[in-house]
Protein backbone atom coordinates (compact mmCIF):
# COMPACT_ATOMS: atom_id res chain seq x y z
CA UNK A 1 0.00 0.00 0.00
CA UNK A 2 1.29 3.41 -0.92
CA UNK A 3 1.62 5.87 1.79
CA UNK A 4 1.06 9.94 1.01
CA UNK A 5 1.33 10.59 4.57
CA UNK A 6 3.00 9.88 8.36
CA UNK A 7 2.50 6.73 9.97
CA UNK A 8 0.38 7.35 12.79
CA UNK A 9 -1.26 4.08 14.56
CA UNK A 10 -0.72 1.37 12.52
CA UNK A 11 0.10 -2.84 13.01
CA UNK A 12 3.44 -1.77 11.31
CA UNK A 13 4.95 0.76 12.76
CA UNK A 14 7.73 1.82 10.52
CA UNK A 15 5.90 2.39 7.11
CA UNK A 16 8.72 3.72 4.77
CA UNK A 17 7.17 6.27 2.61
CA UNK A 18 7.24 5.68 -1.42
CA UNK A 19 6.50 8.72 -2.48
CA UNK A 20 9.79 9.32 -4.84
CA UNK A 21 12.63 11.50 -3.76
CA UNK A 22 12.97 14.90 -4.56
CA UNK A 23 9.41 14.59 -4.60
CA UNK A 24 7.08 16.89 -1.75
CA UNK A 25 4.78 13.92 0.07
CA UNK A 26 1.17 14.83 0.21
CA UNK A 27 1.32 15.58 3.84
CA UNK A 28 3.37 16.06 6.19
CA UNK A 29 3.43 15.22 10.51
CA UNK A 30 5.15 17.95 13.03
CA UNK A 31 7.70 15.97 14.73
CA UNK A 32 10.22 16.83 17.33
CA UNK A 33 13.83 14.92 17.60
CA UNK A 34 15.56 14.48 21.06
CA UNK A 35 18.80 13.04 21.47
CA UNK A 36 21.34 12.54 24.27
CA UNK A 37 24.56 11.29 25.21
CA UNK A 38 25.22 10.40 29.68
CA UNK A 39 29.18 10.98 28.96
CA UNK A 40 32.02 12.69 26.69
CA UNK A 41 33.07 9.06 26.59
CA UNK A 42 30.34 7.95 25.05
CA UNK A 43 30.38 10.73 22.40
CA UNK A 44 33.91 9.25 21.43
CA UNK A 45 32.04 5.54 21.40
CA UNK A 46 30.05 6.54 18.08
CA UNK A 47 26.53 7.53 20.47
CA UNK A 48 27.75 11.13 18.95
CA UNK A 49 25.07 13.68 19.05
CA UNK A 50 25.85 14.25 15.26
CA UNK A 51 25.55 10.21 14.91
CA UNK A 52 22.04 10.57 16.62
CA UNK A 53 20.84 13.76 14.61
CA UNK A 54 22.03 12.03 11.42
CA UNK A 55 19.72 9.06 12.30
CA UNK A 56 16.66 10.73 13.22
CA UNK A 57 16.64 13.37 10.19
CA UNK A 58 16.85 10.51 7.56
CA UNK A 59 13.87 8.45 9.46
CA UNK A 60 12.03 11.54 9.12
CA UNK A 61 12.66 11.97 5.70
CA UNK A 62 11.72 8.38 4.90
CA UNK A 63 8.43 8.79 6.70
CA UNK A 64 7.12 12.44 6.13
CA UNK A 65 7.95 14.24 9.16
CA UNK A 66 8.77 17.92 9.44
CA UNK A 67 10.99 18.59 12.39
CA UNK A 68 9.77 21.06 14.25
CA UNK A 69 12.72 21.54 17.25
CA UNK A 70 15.70 19.42 18.45
CA UNK A 71 16.67 19.18 21.79
CA UNK A 72 20.26 17.91 22.82
CA UNK A 73 21.71 16.92 26.12
CA UNK A 74 25.52 15.63 27.02
CA UNK A 75 24.97 15.03 30.57
CA UNK A 76 24.14 12.14 32.83
CA UNK A 77 20.31 11.24 33.38
CA UNK A 78 20.53 9.95 37.20
CA UNK A 79 18.44 13.05 37.80
CA UNK A 80 15.10 14.04 36.16
CA UNK A 81 15.48 17.64 35.34
CA UNK A 82 18.30 17.72 32.15
CA UNK A 83 18.18 20.97 30.68
CA UNK A 84 17.17 20.28 26.71
CA UNK A 85 14.75 17.69 28.12
CA UNK A 86 13.07 20.07 30.60
CA UNK A 87 12.81 22.11 27.91
CA UNK A 88 11.44 19.24 25.46
CA UNK A 89 8.65 18.70 28.13
CA UNK A 90 7.76 22.80 28.13
CA UNK A 91 7.56 22.78 24.51
CA UNK A 92 5.14 20.12 23.83
CA UNK A 93 2.95 21.74 26.48
CA UNK A 94 3.16 25.00 25.08
CA UNK A 95 2.54 23.26 21.27
CA UNK A 96 -0.32 20.78 21.68
CA UNK A 97 -0.97 19.87 18.04
CA UNK A 98 2.87 18.25 17.67
CA UNK A 99 2.46 15.34 19.66
CA UNK A 100 5.32 13.27 17.40
CA UNK A 101 8.95 12.60 19.46
CA UNK A 102 11.59 10.99 17.41
CA UNK A 103 14.46 9.50 19.66
CA UNK A 104 17.41 6.53 19.07
CA UNK A 105 16.16 4.25 21.57
CA UNK A 106 14.79 3.97 25.34
CA UNK A 107 17.61 4.86 27.02
CA UNK A 108 18.33 7.88 24.87
CA UNK A 109 14.92 9.51 25.88
CA UNK A 110 14.69 7.92 29.77
CA UNK A 111 16.45 6.60 32.52
CA UNK A 112 14.25 7.18 35.10
CA UNK A 113 10.94 6.78 35.89
CA UNK A 114 9.83 10.42 36.83
CA UNK A 115 11.08 10.70 33.33
CA UNK A 116 8.62 8.22 31.64
CA UNK A 117 5.68 8.50 34.35
CA UNK A 118 5.60 11.95 32.80
CA UNK A 119 5.76 11.46 28.98
CA UNK A 120 3.43 8.65 28.85
CA UNK A 121 1.17 10.81 30.50
CA UNK A 122 1.04 13.57 27.54
CA UNK A 123 -0.20 11.26 24.65
CA UNK A 124 2.70 11.04 22.60
CA UNK A 125 3.62 9.27 19.53
CA UNK A 126 7.17 8.12 20.75
CA UNK A 127 9.22 6.96 17.75
CA UNK A 128 12.29 4.85 18.96
CA UNK A 129 13.86 4.08 15.85
CA UNK A 130 16.87 2.00 16.55
CA UNK A 131 14.30 -0.51 17.97
CA UNK A 132 11.56 -0.32 15.41
CA UNK A 133 8.67 0.62 17.89
CA UNK A 134 6.05 3.66 17.37
CA UNK A 135 4.28 3.97 21.29
CA UNK A 136 1.20 5.70 21.39
CA UNK A 137 -1.97 5.52 23.68
CA UNK A 138 -3.25 2.55 20.90
CA UNK A 139 0.14 0.62 20.89
CA UNK A 140 -0.51 -3.02 22.32
CA UNK A 141 -0.75 -4.41 25.81
CA UNK A 142 2.44 -6.46 24.99
CA UNK A 143 4.59 -3.70 23.40
CA UNK A 144 4.05 -1.37 26.02
CA UNK A 145 4.72 -4.42 28.50
CA UNK A 146 8.17 -4.78 26.71
CA UNK A 147 8.70 -0.84 26.60
CA UNK A 148 8.34 -0.82 30.66
CA UNK A 149 10.73 -3.23 31.35
CA UNK A 150 13.42 -1.63 29.07
CA UNK A 151 13.39 1.20 31.43
CA UNK A 152 13.48 -0.40 34.51
CA UNK A 153 16.55 -2.25 33.24
CA UNK A 154 18.03 0.77 32.35
CA UNK A 155 16.90 2.65 35.80
CA UNK A 156 18.67 -0.62 37.59
CA UNK A 157 21.55 -0.18 35.18
CA UNK A 158 22.01 3.49 36.13
CA UNK A 159 21.55 2.12 39.62
CA UNK A 160 23.78 -0.04 39.44
CA UNK A 161 26.17 2.42 38.16
CA UNK A 162 26.16 4.38 40.92
CA UNK A 163 26.77 1.73 43.53
CA UNK A 164 29.96 1.00 41.77
CA UNK A 165 31.37 4.28 41.08
CA UNK A 166 30.69 5.24 44.86
CA UNK A 167 32.55 2.24 45.89
CA UNK A 168 35.20 2.87 43.29
CA UNK A 169 35.58 6.69 44.62
CA UNK A 170 35.62 5.47 47.90
CA UNK A 171 38.74 3.13 47.38
CA UNK A 172 40.61 5.76 45.82
CA UNK A 173 39.76 8.02 48.57
CA UNK A 174 40.69 5.39 51.36
CA UNK A 175 44.29 4.78 49.23
CA UNK A 176 44.94 8.84 49.78
CA UNK A 177 44.07 9.67 45.92
CA UNK A 178 41.39 12.73 45.71
CA UNK A 179 38.59 11.20 43.86
CA UNK A 180 36.90 14.21 42.40
CA UNK A 181 37.78 16.80 39.90
CA UNK A 182 40.64 18.93 40.32
CA UNK A 183 40.11 22.29 42.13
CA UNK A 184 41.99 25.55 41.11
CA UNK A 185 45.82 25.26 41.29
CA UNK A 186 45.19 21.35 40.42
CA UNK A 187 44.80 19.41 37.23
CA UNK A 188 44.20 15.74 36.78
CA UNK A 189 46.79 13.62 35.29
CA UNK A 190 46.50 9.93 34.32
CA UNK A 191 49.34 7.58 36.99
CA UNK A 192 51.61 5.12 35.98
CA UNK A 193 49.37 2.39 36.67
CA UNK A 194 46.26 4.67 35.01
CA UNK A 195 44.87 5.89 37.97
CA UNK A 196 43.64 9.57 37.88
CA UNK A 197 45.21 11.91 40.46
CA UNK A 198 45.44 15.40 40.75
CA UNK A 199 49.11 17.29 41.04
CA UNK A 200 49.82 20.87 40.99
CA UNK A 201 48.87 22.86 38.09
CA UNK A 202 51.92 24.84 36.73
CA UNK A 203 50.01 27.62 35.44
CA UNK A 204 47.44 28.10 38.28
CA UNK A 205 49.42 26.30 41.12
CA UNK A 206 51.48 29.30 42.07
CA UNK A 207 49.14 31.65 41.57
CA UNK A 208 46.83 29.89 44.24
CA UNK A 209 49.38 29.73 46.33
CA UNK A 210 49.53 33.36 46.08
CA UNK A 211 46.38 33.89 47.52
CA UNK A 212 46.72 32.03 50.46
CA UNK A 213 49.87 34.03 51.27
CA UNK A 214 48.05 37.27 50.30
CA UNK A 215 45.11 36.76 52.44
CA UNK A 216 47.51 35.28 55.41
CA UNK A 217 48.94 38.96 55.52
CA UNK A 218 45.24 40.58 56.62
CA UNK A 219 45.52 43.25 54.93
CA UNK A 220 43.41 41.78 51.75
CA UNK A 221 39.74 41.02 51.65
CA UNK A 222 38.18 38.55 49.57
CA UNK A 223 37.26 41.27 46.87
CA UNK A 224 40.83 43.15 46.86
CA UNK A 225 41.34 38.73 45.67
CA UNK A 226 38.98 39.14 43.00
CA UNK A 227 40.32 42.68 42.06
CA UNK A 228 44.36 41.10 41.78
CA UNK A 229 42.73 38.20 39.75
CA UNK A 230 40.86 39.88 37.51
CA UNK A 231 44.74 42.07 37.10
CA UNK A 232 46.79 39.39 36.67
CA UNK A 233 44.25 37.56 33.67
CA UNK A 234 43.69 34.81 36.17
CA UNK A 235 40.90 32.52 35.11
CA UNK A 236 38.55 29.25 35.85
CA UNK A 237 40.28 26.60 33.87
CA UNK A 238 36.58 25.26 33.85
CA UNK A 239 34.62 28.07 33.13
CA UNK A 240 37.35 30.00 31.64
CA UNK A 241 35.79 33.00 33.49
CA UNK A 242 37.43 35.15 35.92
CA UNK A 243 36.89 34.34 39.68
CA UNK A 244 34.31 34.91 41.85
CA UNK A 245 34.84 35.62 45.74
CA UNK A 246 33.06 33.08 46.25
CA UNK A 247 35.16 30.67 44.30
CA UNK A 248 37.82 32.30 46.22
CA UNK A 249 36.05 31.68 49.50
CA UNK A 250 36.16 28.17 49.29
CA UNK A 251 39.46 27.71 47.79
CA UNK A 252 40.71 29.50 50.64
CA UNK A 253 38.64 27.21 53.20
CA UNK A 254 39.57 23.89 51.31
CA UNK A 255 41.85 21.61 53.31
CA UNK A 256 42.67 19.62 50.39
CA UNK A 257 45.70 22.38 49.60
CA UNK A 258 47.10 20.98 52.74
CA UNK A 259 47.25 18.07 51.42
CA UNK A 260 44.18 16.68 53.77
CA UNK A 261 39.96 15.92 52.57
CA UNK A 262 36.56 14.55 53.90
CA UNK A 263 34.67 11.82 51.93
CA UNK A 264 31.65 10.56 52.67
CA UNK A 265 32.27 11.92 56.28
CA UNK A 266 35.70 10.62 56.81
CA UNK A 267 39.21 12.65 56.85
CA UNK A 268 41.76 11.01 54.81
CA UNK A 269 45.44 12.13 54.18
CA UNK A 270 46.22 12.70 50.55
CA UNK A 271 49.62 11.43 48.73
CA UNK A 272 48.91 14.52 46.06
CA UNK A 273 51.56 17.30 46.58
CA UNK A 274 50.67 20.18 49.20
CA UNK A 275 49.79 23.96 47.50
CA UNK A 276 50.31 25.30 51.12
CA UNK A 277 51.83 24.37 54.25
CA UNK A 278 49.09 23.58 57.38
CA UNK A 279 50.91 26.30 58.89
CA UNK A 280 49.73 28.68 56.63
CA UNK A 281 46.53 27.21 55.69
CA UNK A 282 45.77 27.27 59.65
CA UNK A 283 46.80 31.56 59.28
CA UNK A 284 44.05 31.96 57.04
CA UNK A 285 41.42 30.40 58.56
CA UNK A 286 42.36 32.35 61.87
CA UNK A 287 42.59 35.59 59.42
CA UNK A 288 39.42 34.41 57.80
CA UNK A 289 37.20 34.27 61.06
CA UNK A 290 38.37 37.53 62.06
CA UNK A 291 40.59 36.56 65.13
CA UNK A 292 44.27 37.41 63.78
CA UNK A 293 43.26 40.48 61.83
CA UNK A 294 41.70 43.43 61.64
CA UNK A 295 40.75 44.68 58.27
CA UNK A 296 41.54 48.48 58.07
CA UNK A 297 39.29 50.35 55.49
CA UNK A 298 41.23 51.44 52.45
CA UNK A 299 43.25 54.74 53.30
CA UNK A 300 45.06 56.82 50.98
CA UNK A 301 48.21 57.02 52.93
CA UNK A 302 50.41 53.15 52.66
CA UNK A 303 51.41 52.52 56.39
CA UNK A 304 54.14 49.81 55.76
CA UNK A 305 53.74 47.76 59.28
CA UNK A 306 49.88 47.32 58.50
CA UNK A 307 48.69 43.75 59.45
CA UNK A 308 52.79 42.61 60.55
CA UNK A 309 52.04 43.38 64.14
CA UNK A 310 49.93 41.74 66.78
CA UNK A 311 49.05 43.68 70.11
CA UNK A 312 50.67 42.29 72.90
CA UNK A 313 47.93 43.10 75.66
CA UNK A 314 44.69 41.70 73.57
CA UNK A 315 46.89 38.49 72.50
CA UNK A 316 47.68 37.51 76.08
CA UNK A 317 43.74 37.79 76.40
CA UNK A 318 42.99 35.57 73.29
CA UNK A 319 41.89 38.23 71.47
CA UNK A 320 44.81 38.64 68.15
CA UNK A 321 44.16 42.48 67.09
CA UNK A 322 46.43 43.88 64.93
CA UNK A 323 48.24 47.79 65.57
CA UNK A 324 46.75 49.93 62.80
CA UNK A 325 48.50 52.97 61.60
CA UNK A 326 46.79 56.26 61.58
CA UNK A 327 48.48 59.44 60.00
CA UNK A 328 48.70 62.81 62.39
CA UNK A 329 48.81 65.88 61.83
CA UNK A 330 49.32 64.94 57.82
CA UNK A 331 52.59 63.80 58.31
CA UNK A 332 53.45 61.37 61.53
CA UNK A 333 52.46 58.00 61.38
CA UNK A 334 51.73 56.46 65.11
CA UNK A 335 50.57 52.79 65.40
CA UNK A 336 47.82 51.97 67.87
CA UNK A 337 45.62 48.78 68.84
CA UNK A 338 41.71 49.55 68.36
CA UNK A 339 40.64 46.61 70.36
CA UNK A 340 42.27 48.47 73.51
CA UNK A 341 40.62 51.49 72.33
CA UNK A 342 37.00 49.91 72.42
CA UNK A 343 37.41 47.84 75.40
CA UNK A 344 38.31 51.13 77.10
CA UNK A 345 41.89 49.96 78.18
CA UNK A 346 45.19 52.50 77.89
CA UNK A 347 45.47 52.93 74.13
CA UNK A 348 48.92 52.45 73.38
CA UNK A 349 51.03 54.84 70.49
CA UNK A 350 54.06 54.04 68.85
CA UNK A 351 55.79 55.83 66.29
CA UNK A 352 56.41 54.61 62.74
CA UNK A 353 60.34 55.18 63.12
CA UNK A 354 60.62 53.59 66.46
CA UNK A 355 59.21 50.27 65.06
CA UNK A 356 61.26 50.76 62.21
CA UNK A 357 64.28 51.09 64.50
CA UNK A 358 62.68 47.91 66.57
CA UNK A 359 62.47 45.58 63.04
CA UNK A 360 66.45 46.42 62.25
CA UNK A 361 67.25 45.19 65.62
CA UNK A 362 65.62 42.23 65.25
CA UNK A 363 66.53 41.40 61.99
CA UNK A 364 70.21 41.48 63.40
CA UNK A 365 69.51 38.01 65.05
CA UNK A 366 69.97 36.65 61.56
CA UNK A 367 73.28 38.17 60.75
CA UNK A 368 76.52 35.72 59.98
CA UNK A 369 79.55 36.56 59.52
CA UNK A 370 80.69 36.07 55.70
CA UNK A 371 83.41 33.88 56.68
CA UNK A 372 81.03 31.56 57.98
CA UNK A 373 78.56 31.57 55.06
CA UNK A 374 81.26 30.56 52.93
CA UNK A 375 81.79 27.85 55.33
CA UNK A 376 78.87 26.36 55.12
CA UNK A 377 78.42 26.88 51.56
CA UNK A 378 81.32 24.57 51.09
CA UNK A 379 79.88 21.85 53.52
CA UNK A 380 76.51 22.01 51.52
CA UNK A 381 77.74 21.65 48.30
CA UNK A 382 79.97 18.53 49.35
CA UNK A 383 77.24 17.18 51.01
CA UNK A 384 75.11 17.05 48.08
CA UNK A 385 78.00 15.34 46.54
CA UNK A 386 77.67 12.67 48.67
CA UNK A 387 74.22 12.67 47.87
CA UNK A 388 74.49 12.40 44.31
CA UNK A 389 76.47 9.45 44.82
CA UNK A 390 73.53 8.11 46.61
CA UNK A 391 71.10 8.76 44.19
CA UNK A 392 73.47 7.17 41.31
CA UNK A 393 73.32 3.90 42.92
CA UNK A 394 70.03 3.68 44.42
CA UNK A 395 68.79 4.24 40.46
CA UNK A 396 71.98 1.64 39.06
CA UNK A 397 70.07 -1.15 42.01
CA UNK A 398 66.47 0.24 40.96
CA UNK A 399 67.05 -0.52 37.30
CA UNK A 400 68.49 -3.44 37.67
CA UNK A 401 65.64 -4.71 39.63
CA UNK A 402 63.59 -3.13 36.72
CA UNK A 403 65.35 -5.84 34.14
CA UNK A 404 64.67 -8.39 36.60
CA UNK A 405 61.37 -8.06 36.12
CA UNK A 406 61.05 -7.56 32.71
CA UNK A 407 63.04 -10.67 32.15
CA UNK A 408 60.65 -12.25 34.31
CA UNK A 409 57.29 -11.54 32.51
CA UNK A 410 58.80 -12.44 29.07
CA UNK A 411 59.79 -16.02 30.49
CA UNK A 412 55.77 -15.85 31.88
CA UNK A 413 54.18 -14.55 28.46
CA UNK A 414 56.17 -17.58 26.49
CA UNK A 415 54.80 -20.00 29.71
CA UNK A 416 51.60 -18.71 28.83
CA UNK A 417 51.70 -19.68 25.45
CA UNK A 418 53.55 -22.58 25.83
CA UNK A 419 50.66 -24.01 28.26
CA UNK A 420 52.80 -24.72 30.82
CA UNK A 421 50.51 -22.52 33.07
CA UNK A 422 47.13 -20.87 33.70
CA UNK A 423 45.74 -18.18 32.58
CA UNK A 424 44.80 -17.02 35.90
CA UNK A 425 48.14 -17.83 37.40
CA UNK A 426 49.34 -15.93 34.44
CA UNK A 427 47.61 -13.08 35.45
CA UNK A 428 47.82 -12.80 38.64
CA UNK A 429 51.50 -13.12 38.61
CA UNK A 430 51.90 -10.56 35.77
CA UNK A 431 49.21 -8.43 37.16
CA UNK A 432 51.48 -8.38 40.63
CA UNK A 433 54.59 -7.99 38.57
CA UNK A 434 53.72 -5.12 36.45
CA UNK A 435 52.70 -3.30 39.86
CA UNK A 436 55.73 -3.44 41.21
CA UNK A 437 57.60 -2.74 37.58
CA UNK A 438 55.30 0.66 37.95
CA UNK A 439 56.75 1.09 41.67
CA UNK A 440 60.31 0.91 40.37
CA UNK A 441 59.75 3.46 37.92
CA UNK A 442 58.08 6.04 40.38
CA UNK A 443 61.60 5.13 42.77
CA UNK A 444 63.77 5.83 39.82
CA UNK A 445 61.69 9.15 39.02
CA UNK A 446 62.25 10.43 42.20
CA UNK A 447 65.80 9.80 42.34
CA UNK A 448 66.40 11.83 39.00
CA UNK A 449 64.45 14.74 39.94
CA UNK A 450 67.38 14.80 43.18
CA UNK A 451 69.36 17.90 41.79
CA UNK A 452 71.72 20.63 43.27
CA UNK A 453 68.45 23.04 43.49
CA UNK A 454 67.79 23.02 47.58
CA UNK A 455 71.32 23.71 47.87
CA UNK A 456 71.36 26.63 46.02
CA UNK A 457 68.49 27.75 47.67
CA UNK A 458 69.60 27.00 51.80
CA UNK A 459 72.64 29.13 49.61
CA UNK A 460 70.67 31.97 48.72
CA UNK A 461 68.77 31.90 52.17
CA UNK A 462 72.04 32.19 53.70
CA UNK A 463 73.20 35.42 52.24
CA UNK A 464 69.82 37.05 52.80
CA UNK A 465 70.03 36.71 56.44
CA UNK A 466 73.50 37.92 56.41
CA UNK A 467 72.69 40.66 54.08
CA UNK A 468 69.07 41.13 56.04
CA UNK A 469 69.81 44.32 57.72
CA UNK A 470 71.60 46.32 54.66
CA UNK A 471 68.77 44.86 52.14
CA UNK A 472 66.25 46.37 54.75
CA UNK A 473 68.10 49.67 55.02
CA UNK A 474 68.42 50.54 51.44
CA UNK A 475 64.77 49.50 50.34
CA UNK A 476 61.93 52.13 50.15
CA UNK A 477 59.22 51.22 52.97
CA UNK A 478 57.04 48.70 50.17
CA UNK A 479 59.88 47.02 49.51
CA UNK A 480 60.73 46.97 53.25
CA UNK A 481 57.63 45.33 54.25
CA UNK A 482 57.51 42.81 51.72
CA UNK A 483 61.03 41.76 52.87
CA UNK A 484 59.39 41.62 56.14
CA UNK A 485 56.55 39.99 54.58
CA UNK A 486 59.17 36.95 53.98
CA UNK A 487 60.93 36.71 57.20
CA UNK A 488 58.52 36.73 59.39
CA UNK A 489 55.12 34.89 60.07
CA UNK A 490 54.41 36.84 63.17
CA UNK A 491 55.33 39.68 65.47
CA UNK A 492 54.18 41.06 68.64
CA UNK A 493 54.51 44.55 70.23
CA UNK A 494 54.08 44.53 74.08
CA UNK A 495 55.16 46.75 76.61
CA UNK A 496 57.39 48.91 74.27
CA UNK A 497 58.73 46.44 72.80
CA UNK A 498 58.95 44.03 69.26
CA UNK A 499 59.14 39.95 69.46
CA UNK A 500 59.31 38.71 66.05
CA UNK A 501 58.49 34.90 65.09
CA UNK A 502 60.84 34.03 62.00
CA UNK A 503 59.29 31.77 59.39
CA UNK A 504 61.27 28.76 58.21
CA UNK A 505 64.04 28.15 57.93
CA UNK A 506 65.06 31.49 59.12
CA UNK A 507 63.33 30.53 62.89
CA UNK A 508 66.40 27.65 63.22
CA UNK A 509 68.99 30.08 61.87
CA UNK A 510 68.09 32.99 64.35
CA UNK A 511 68.13 29.92 67.08
CA UNK A 512 71.41 28.38 65.83
CA UNK A 513 72.93 32.23 65.77
CA UNK A 514 71.93 32.50 69.13
CA UNK A 515 73.62 29.12 70.32
CA UNK A 516 76.49 29.86 68.67
CA UNK A 517 77.19 33.21 70.59
CA UNK A 518 76.38 31.93 73.74
CA UNK A 519 78.84 28.86 73.32
CA UNK A 520 81.31 31.34 72.35
CA UNK A 521 80.60 33.47 75.10
CA UNK A 522 81.64 30.48 77.28
CA UNK A 523 84.76 29.44 75.26
CA UNK A 524 86.23 32.11 73.34
CA UNK A 525 88.77 30.25 71.55
CA UNK A 526 85.93 28.67 69.31
CA UNK A 527 85.72 32.17 67.49
CA UNK A 528 86.47 30.56 64.17
CA UNK A 529 89.89 32.40 63.76
CA UNK A 530 88.50 35.82 65.39
CA UNK A 531 85.39 36.22 63.10
CA UNK A 532 82.83 37.10 64.99
CA UNK A 533 79.12 34.95 64.07
CA UNK A 534 77.14 38.25 63.55
CA UNK A 535 78.73 41.08 61.81
CA UNK A 536 78.88 44.29 62.86
CA UNK A 537 77.53 43.57 66.21
CA UNK A 538 79.81 45.65 68.44
CA UNK A 539 79.64 48.42 66.12
CA UNK A 540 75.96 48.32 65.70
CA UNK A 541 74.52 48.17 69.88
CA UNK A 542 70.89 47.77 70.09
CA UNK A 543 69.56 51.53 70.07
CA UNK A 544 67.42 51.92 73.65
CA UNK A 545 63.60 51.22 73.75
Amino acid sequence: MTRTAAPTRTPDPLPRRTTPRGSKPAATVAAIMYTRVSSRDQEKEGFSIPAQQKLLRSYAEEHGFTIKEEFSDIETAKKAGRTSFSKMIAWLHANPTCRTVLVEKTDRLYRNLKDWVELDGMELDIHLVKEAIVLSETSRSGEKFIHGIKVLMAKNYIDNLSEEVKKGLLEKAEQGIWPGPAPFGYINVGRADGKRIIDIDPERGPYAKRLFHLYATGRHTLNSLVKDANQQGIVSWKTKRPLHVSAIHLMLRNPLYKGEYEWLGNWYEGSHPRLVTPELWAQVQETMSGRSTCHAAPQRHEFSFNGLIHCGVCAAEGDRKMLIGELKKGKYVYYHCDGCKRLGRAAVYVRDEKLNTMFITALRELAIDPVVIEWVKTGLKDAHEDEKRFHAEAVAKLQKQQATLKRRLDVLYEDRLDGRITVDDFQERSNKWREELAHLRDEVSRHDRADASHVEQGIALLELAGNAVGLYESRDPPKRRRLLEFLCSNSEFRGDKIAVTWRSPFDGLAQSISEAEAEKARTPELSLGGSRWRSGRDSNPRPPA
